[in-house]
């Protein structure tokens, strides 16, 4: 079996996967995402014991055991480049004999929740309520570096495109499902559904104006107003697509749940 480069997969000295700084050992089958580092302990002291505890940059991991089910709570920071080193490194763990650099013969699912906070696009979900993205919408390109066509909504994505006008000059937007599996376990009569679009940036890519002018000032009103087979664009972040892409693509279980706090 071929052996996965030094420049390819990157460890530190000490064997540890080199941003999250965790061995494979650390990290449970369910895993939480948070964007924030102070959001990690205010999860993990619900856990009944804590096992592990370590942060390097904005990476913060805390793994432990709550009513007899061991969990690993994570701070991705922010943005979809962000997912890509933390969801590739997870599933190194999982997947990749570290110590011989091999991908491993027998594949290990994750199930991993995000929990995070957004803005809603739609005037009947209010804040404080919770939206479950039943689809990640991506607006960033970042699956467009994989082999992921196979994974994408193209009738979908289609009807974005003719619908917003989308420029080309920006990267053709994407729609991965989120997990059955988990939608199923984590709905209720008081969570929203519907697309969870995904932004490269805070400002011009979610319609700020501070002094530069963006290129579809309109963009926002065109996505409110999106629907496709009676899902509608139901908020607007930076993470939950490249969640879903990369999840679907190496075969993890991935679900995102945001916390509305602005309409």
């Amino acid at each position: 079996m071929n052996k996965i480069a030094p420049s390819e997969l990157i460890l530190n000295p000490d064997g540890s996967i080199y941003h999250l700084n965790l061995k494979p050992e650390h990290i449970a089958d369910t895993i939480i995402f948070v964007g924030d580092q102070n959001r990690v302990p205010k999860i993990s002291k619900h856990f009944d014991t804590i096992e592990f505890d370590v942060q390097k940059r904005e990476f913060r991991t805390i793994t432990g055991w709550y009513k007899q089910q061991r969990f690993t709570v994570i701070s991705t920071g922010i943005g979809p480049d962000n997912i890509d080193i933390v969801i590739n490194e997870l599933d190194a763990l999982a997947n990749i004999d570290l110590e011989n650099r091999t991908i491993k013969t027998t594949h290990r699912q994750l199930n991993i929740v995000r929990i995070g906070t957004s803005g809603s696009l739609q005037s009947d979900i209010p804040v404080d309520s919770f939206v479950m993205g039943k689809y990640g919408l991506g607006l960033d390109g970042l699956l467009h570096s994989y082999v992921a066509e196979h994974i994408f909504e193209k009738e979908m994505e289609d009807a974005f495109i003719k619908h917003t006008h989308w420029s080309a000059k920006k990267a053709r937007p994407y729609i991965v499902r989120g997990s059955e599996i988990l939608e199923k376990k984590l709905s209720g009569d008081e969570v929203f559904k519907g697309f969870t679009a995904t932004a490269p940036g805070f400002y011009g890519p979610q319609g700020r104006v501070l002094r530069l002018p963006i290129q579809d000032v309109n963009l926002n009103h065109k996505m409110d107003n999106f629907t496709f087979n009676g899902v509608r664009i139901s908020n607007l972040e930076m993470e939950t697509s490249a969640i879903y892409g990369l999840s679907r693509l190496l075969g993890h279980q991935a679900i995102s749940m945001n916390a509305i706090i602005a309409n």
